[in-house]
């Protein structure tokens, strides 16, 4: 009889250890995520053999404004799909970003609108919810429906998706918007001129099963 695979949502839990442990130096935290991830990776992997793995990764953001536009990527990514359940799990650590147009603005972005320190990391989980053969190599467009936690604050998205299926691999691309609002992410009036109230999310990321 097949054991099933552990709740995906788990990977949240992350949010709850970091609320406890605020005040831990930011390696520590990072010791902490990278411990649970792997826990759930290495018990995904026992229980369920069409779990695959993000091997390589890349999430953009883009803040289009009046009077400045400001871009930001990270590699880092992590996550993992359970083919049979369509079930899904995605994580990214927000001092991950790079880019920014200042050191600065770099700072302001973890400080003042992220609460890094508290919440550092956006999770995505959730179920593919259309119909798809990953037994069968192609191309498909489908919606993914699940919690995003942004700044420890949880809303239900429905985000389209174009997944790529070949042999032992699948790639995974998605543009989609976030409201500020959305997740109390408040902008000061003396640049609301420079942050704008919709981010625009491009990412990209290959799946392959654990070896």
């Amino acid at each position: 009889m097949k054991v099933p695979l552990p709740s995906l949502d788990m990977i949240s839990m992350y949010s709850l250890v970091s609320g406890c442990k605020r005040h831990i130096h930011v390696s520590r935290r990072k010791v902490i995520a990278s411990l649970i991830i792997v826990f759930l990776f290495f018990f995904g992997f026992l229980y369920a053999s069409s779990v695959y793995f993000i091997k390589s990764s890349k999430i953009r953001f883009k803040s289009e404004a009046p009077l400045e536009t400001i871009i930001a990527e990270s590699t880092e990514m992590k996550g993992m799909l359970d083919l049979q359940s369509k079930n899904f799990a995605f994580t990214v650590n927000n001092e991950s970003f790079k880019g920014f147009n200042s050191p600065l603005q770099r700072e302001h972005f973890n400080d003042n609108y992220l609460d890094t320190d508290k919440y550092p990391v956006i999770s995505y989980t959730g179920r593919i919810i259309d119909e798809i053969d990953f037994n069968k190599p192609g191309t498909y467009t489908v919606r993914a429906k699940g919690m995003m936690n942004v700044k420890g604050i949880n809303r239900e998205r429905l985000i389209k998706s174009v997944v790529d299926v070949k042999p032992n691999s699948i790639k995974i691309t998605s543009e989609f918007t976030v409201l500020l609002d959305d997740y109390s992410i408040r902008i000061p009036r003396v640049v609301n001129q420079k942050i704008a109230p919709e981010i625009q999310i491009t990412l990209s990321a290959n799946l392959e099963p654990q070896k």
